[in-house]
């Protein structure tokens, strides 16, 4: 009996033998279709190649693509675990043609592989076609399908479309007749909801482009999509009727009994099937990347999650399950799904956070539940409000209410719920507006309710789809923008970051099949991004399809900078100690600045050691390792949290670098580990290189380093360099020699300048420059008066002459007024026999005051002051005259 991984790995080789390349699944969140919240066939990351947008090194290619149907329309959650083959998540096998082969090859292909290569009994096949295919039933005629068994199909089930407009075509089925001892009746019979018949594979003959009027032409490239379900084929050819008896199938939901303790096929199997499909969809969701939250795919994942978990506990589970279950899936699909493996630790811990979080709840949820329901009429509804309050206080979304409730047989109001819900979002609006916010950002949380929040793409991709939600210019929204016109584009889904937590917001490029828009920033508000730009050709408007591009190498530089704070961070607290916490960063893609509480400058060691230790954790080149937890959870295990930030229920933490002086393998051997929600380099390696250009104060008790890495560390040091270099060749000496040289000329210099000072004080006391009398003392009201009007000589040297002055005469008062670089400095002198009478600081103050300045203070004895202009340098004497005369 072959396993489903044989199955898979039949499938690829048999079309890698036609000619057809394997290409490996896409992800589950899909890049190229905004229209869809996962990828859920397999054609989705080829849409472009059948529209002829994109073209690659290949015509014929073949897959085995992961898929989840969990959300918007195609969703088939409720059914999971009830009936034999509805599933969350599931594998597409798919062989694609673009502009390749056609029908003559796609329909002889697949009967080839299902009779040869599978060995299926072609008595028991039986195909449908589009009513007016007469080229697909000819075909189907010489495959050796008697007439009788090829079905005329005139309804849309057999009839592709992409959507209302564009590529689209007939298709034929596979059906497999499992025999009439099963009810059923063929497709298009009023009995065909049986299992008799089982649709096996589907082969899409994208063929025609239909436009707006209805009209069709042929496409120019006539391409082939096919599906065909891996648990559906392989439950056929295991001998089964349903899907979940397949060996992957089997092999969880006995995992699932083992690690509750009870019977795999006992009253508990409904239990074990949900907690098995659901296992895989929730371990692929993550391991792509999908984290649980409170909206948009996140959302999605935390239902699948705790309707899991639920089913968990109606078996009796007291601990956490799920995350223990991670091996059986790993050893069944971790060959294939390689992904898996990369995330197990973070799927682990992921499932084993979110199940004992809901843990705490889901007691008193149910017991809520079971208190409502007694109230109630035998068969009742549940009311609506009661179902809210389960949600909004317990977090069990209303899906989980309702599988809770088919238990029992009972059904909710679910207008009574949407009502319950609408009232809410009324409440926080009117909190919201009454909050203080900006007027004019009331428009974003009109936008987030009438057409949802943005989902973030960015912590894992810089190019993806999206769908113009709303274009806004001057506070409206507007129903186009074209080219020229400034404008604020709402997408449902975005690569591009949005201004936060000091990482500035994303720039970039959207366009559209009618015009591009060049965007130079990226905000948020109440949960809507805001993407900020000019209309550069044709014009946008809302519904249309758009492909957004960040630039890359702008977000790359922001990266390696913002990983390079957290590496800072610590390293700070490592040098300085645990006083250091972050007050604040800005995270540029040229430079980034980082402000944290420390009483004084650093000390060149302190900065020195700082620079050397982030260097280091740069080129261990750890993994920088994301994870999703509370922030209780997240300061137990150390993460550093932004002093004043207010956080949810859930927070992002993002841990880097091993410490070598750690104990390995514990939960201490991490070296930085934040609560963070920007984006980060994938292994420290990638920031490249780290220099501190400097410390200073930001605030009281705050100091703020600034730092470049990568390219911009790299540029710097040349620069620095270079300078050196040039300096050197300036001095006549070599860049090692520098340092000697440079003080041997300070040196010098210094030396030089006491010379030439002594000189101006030899030449001042000789007498040069002086006016009134020059440098010879006079009578002024009895007491001798010498003033100088000094050009060249600085404050400094004042005072020393002063002292000169005094000794040369005696007794008597001395005013000096210098010219020195376009200023003015003032000193006066009185000797001590005379300070009981004449104070040097009235000389001063009437002399300053005179040059048009203010102030001067110091001692009876010895004064100085200053102002902007010796100009008036006589007014100044004769103010000083003044005081010593009395006048």
């Amino acid at each position: 009996m072959p396993s489903l991984n044989d199955i898979r790995s039949t499938f690829l080789t048999y079309f890698e033998k036609q000619g057809h390349t394997i290409v490996p699944s896409s992800p589950l969140v899909p890049r190229n279709d905004p229209t869809l919240m996962f990828t859920n066939s397999g054609m989705v990351q080829f849409k472009n190649l059948f529209t002829g947008v994109e073209h690659r090194d290949y015509t014929r290619a073949a897959t085995s693509q992961k898929c989840v149907r969990a959300g918007g329309k195609h969703n088939d959650l409720d059914n999971v675990g009830y009936t034999a083959r509805h599933h969350t998540f599931f594998e597409m096998l798919g062989n694609f043609s673009f502009g390749d082969y056609f029908k003559a090859e796609a329909i002889p292909f697949a009967y080839e592989l299902i009779t040869r290569e599978f060995g299926i009994d072609h008595k028991r096949l039986l195909a449908t076609v589009y009513h007016t295919d007469d080229e697909a039933f000819e075909i189907w005629k010489k495959m050796g399908i008697p007439e009788d068994r090829i079905i005329r199909i005139a309804t849309s089930d057999n009839f592709w479309q992409m959507g209302p407009t564009g590529p689209c075509g007939p298709c034929t089925e596979i059906f497999y007749d499992h025999g009439d001892h099963i009810w059923g009746g063929p497709p298009g019979s009023p009995e065909e909801d049986g299992d008799r018949f089982i649709e096996i594979w589907n082969i899409v003959f994208m063929q025609n482009e239909q436009f707006e009027d209805g009209s069709m032409r042929e496409l120019d490239m006539q391409s082939i999509d096919t599906g065909m379900g891996l648990e559906r084929i392989g439950a056929l050819l295991q001998g089964k009727h349903d899907n979940y008896d397949t060996d992957l199938m089997r092999a969880l939901i006995e995992a699932s009994a083992n690690a509750t303790s009870t019977e795999p096929d006992g009253p508990g199997n409904v239990h074990h099937r949900v907690i098995a499909d659901h296992l895989r969809s929730t371990s692929f969701l993550i391991a792509d990347g999908v984290m649980p939250s409170n909206d948009g795919r996140g959302y999605v994942l935390r239902r699948i999650m705790r309707r899991a978990m639920r089913h968990a506990h109606l078996l009796g589970a007291k601990d956490p399950v799920m995350h223990r279950l991670v091996p059986a899936l790993l050893q069944k699909m971790g060959g294939a799904y390689p992904e898996l493996g990369r995330a197990q630790a973070l799927i682990e811990e992921t499932l084993k956070l979110e199940e004992i979080r809901f843990q705490s709840t889901l007691d008193r949820g149910l017991k809520l539940l079971d208190e409502e329901l007694a109230q109630l009429p035998e068969g009742a509804a549940l009311p609506g409000a009661a179902a809210f309050k389960l949600y909004d206080t317990y977090g069990f979304p209303l899906d989980l209410t309702q599988d809770a409730l088919r238990e029992k047989k009972r059904t909710v109001d679910t207008e009574g719920f949407d009502a319950a819900m609408a009232e809410q979002k009324a409440k926080a609006r009117a909190a919201w507006s009454g909050s203080g916010e900006a007027a004019d950002a009331e428009i974003w949380f009109d936008i987030a309710e009438a057409k949802g929040t943005t989902d973030f793409l960015g912590y894992d991709t810089e190019t993806a789809e999206g769908q113009i939600l709303a274009l806004v210019r001057d506070g409206a929204e507007v129903k186009s923008a074209a080219k020229g016109e400034a404008v604020q584009i709402v997408l449902n889904q975005t690569p591009f970051y949005a201004e936060a937590g000091g990482q500035v917001g994303d720039t970039g490029t959207i366009a559209t099949e009618n015009g591009r828009a060049t965007i130079t920033d990226t905000r948020k508000v109440a949960g809507v991004f805001i993407h900020i730009g000019t209309v550069a050709e044709g014009t946008l408007a809302p519904g249309e399809a758009a492909k957004l591009e960040v630039d890359h190498a702008r977000r790359t530089n922001i990266r390696a900078n913002h990983s390079a704070t957290h590496l800072l961070n610590e390293a700070l607290r490592r040098a300085l100690g645990d006083h250091v916490a972050q007050r604040g960063s800005l995270n540029a893609p040229d430079r980034l600045r980082f402000d944290f509480s420390h009483a004084k400058a650093l000390t060149g060691d302190e900065i020195e050691t700082v620079e050397r230790e982030v260097n280091d954790y740069i080129r261990q080149n750890a993994p920088v390792e994301t994870r999703i937890m509370t922030p209780d959870d997240a300061r137990a295990l150390g993460a550093q949290a932004l002093f004043g930030e207010k956080y949810g229920d859930e927070v992002r933490v993002v841990s880097m670098g091993v410490d070598p002086e750690a104990q390995k393998g514990t939960a201490g051997d991490t070296y930085s580990i934040e609560l963070c929600g920007g984006t980060h380099v994938g292994r420290t390696g990638e920031i490249g290189l780290f220099t501190l250009l400097g410390d200073s104060a930001s605030s009281a008790g705050v100091r703020r380093i600034e730092a470049l890495t990568g390219e911009a560390a790299l540029e710097y040091l040349r620069g620095q360099d270079q300078l050196v270099s040039r300096l050197a060749g300036e001095l006549k000496t070599s860049p090692a020699d520098l340092p000697g040289r440079v003080r041997s000329l300070l040196d010098e210099r210094r030396a030089l300048q006491n010379e030439v000072a002594q000189l101006k004080r030899e030449i001042a006391m000789g007498g040069g420059g002086s006016q009134d009398g020059g440098a010879e003392p006079r009578d002024v009201g009895g007491v001798k008066f010498l003033s100088q009007v000094l050009s060249g000589v600085s404050g400094k040297d004042l005072r020393p002459l002063i002292d000169a002055h005094k000794q040369r005469i005696g007794s008597g008062a001395i005013l000096l007024v210098a010219d020195a670089d376009g200023k003015a400095a003032v000193a006066a002198g009185v000797t001590d026999d005379l300070t009981g009478t004449l104070s040097a600081v009235d000389l001063v103050k009437a002399a300053v005051e005179a040059l048009g300045g203010k102030g001067g203070g110091g001692r009876p004895d010895m004064a100085q002051g200053g102002a902007a202009s010796a100009e008036n340098a006589d007014q100044a004497i004769k103010a000083a005259e003044a005081v010593i005369g009395g006048e």
